[in-house]
């Protein structure tokens, strides 16, 4: 008994270390500019407003920043779904020659730096013409190395008889992979999903060298541009900000925890 008191003990100390940040941002964001400055804080609104909310969505253009990275986060997380789903489905389930090495070449990019690669991957995109638009913010992140290693695994564990079964009734390769196997991995998928959302919605470096206008600028880079010059003391508007960019995020993870949950434990056992 003492030992599960201080377990619980422990995992409610980790959880307040971790949502208090996130819950003074909350309050904060309906604070007013003074009492923000107040010594010593507050940690309850003594005068909620929204009025952060209405300067954020009135005066920043921050509708169309909000516009721009759901586009940007949903298509990138699509283009991930299809082709890694493929790519995995092909290097677990295909016998072609050279499956091995390619493989290994997937894995090896992950070793990789990004850094290493984003002034080439830059040069590559603004030679094409694809600065300062939506394909030049999406067309590089469309597969990501770690999502064919999280599908390949999960592919790995389906039985091939599955697949027998689908070529004695006569069904296609596609159709197997489409309409048997991929089913099947629901949970692979709600992970790597969330994963791939989450990082391109907080993608910040890269819409920032190629976002080059204001009206391709993603809701990261509008906030932390927002912050400096005669908008750098404003912390309410800063705050509403933050809460915009954080909570689709939030919203998405509690909605499909329990498939990324299982998702990562049984692709951990491949």
């Amino acid at each position: 008994m003492r030992r599960t008191w201080w377990i619980y003990l422990i995992g409610v100390l980790g959880l307040i270390a971790v949502a208090a940040p996130f819950l003074w941002m909350v309050l904060g964001s309906f604070k007013t500019q003074g009492e923000l400055l107040r010594v010593p804080p507050t940690w309850w609104p003594q005068d909620a407003t929204s009025q952060n909310y209405n300067d954020l969505f009135s005066k920043a253009n921050f509708p169309r920043y909000f516009l721009n990275s759901a586009l940007v986060a949903l298509a990138v997380t699509a283009g991930n779904l299809i082709f890694c789903s493929m790519i995995g489905y092909a290097l677990a389930k295909l016998r072609f020659k050279g499956r091995n090495a390619l493989f290994v070449l997937v894995m090896a990019t992950l070793m990789i730096p990004g850094m290493v690669t984003f002034v080439p991957l830059f040069v590559l995109v603004t030679n094409a013409g694809l600065a300062n638009s939506y394909p030049g913010l999406i067309l590089p992140f469309l597969v990501s190395p770690f999502g064919v290693f999280l599908m390949r695994q999960f592919f790995l564990g389906l039985p091939d008889d599955l697949m027998d079964a689908g070529r004695v009734d006569g069904t296609s390769e596609l159709g197997i992979f489409a309409r048997i196997m991929l089913p099947l991995t629901r949970p692979a998928l709600a992970t790597l999903g969330i994963l791939t959302f989450l990082g391109s919605w907080n993608n910040f470096l890269w819409p920032l060298v190629i976002a080059q206008t204001e009206d391709k600028y993603t809701l990261p880079v509008a906030l932390a541009l927002y912050s400096t010059g005669q908008n750098a003391q404003n912390y309410g508007l800063l705050m509403a900000g933050a809460v915009v960019v954080v909570l689709p995020v939030l919203v998405m993870f509690l909605v499909f925890q329990r498939h990324v949950t299982k998702g990562i434990a049984i692709t951990g056992l491949k």
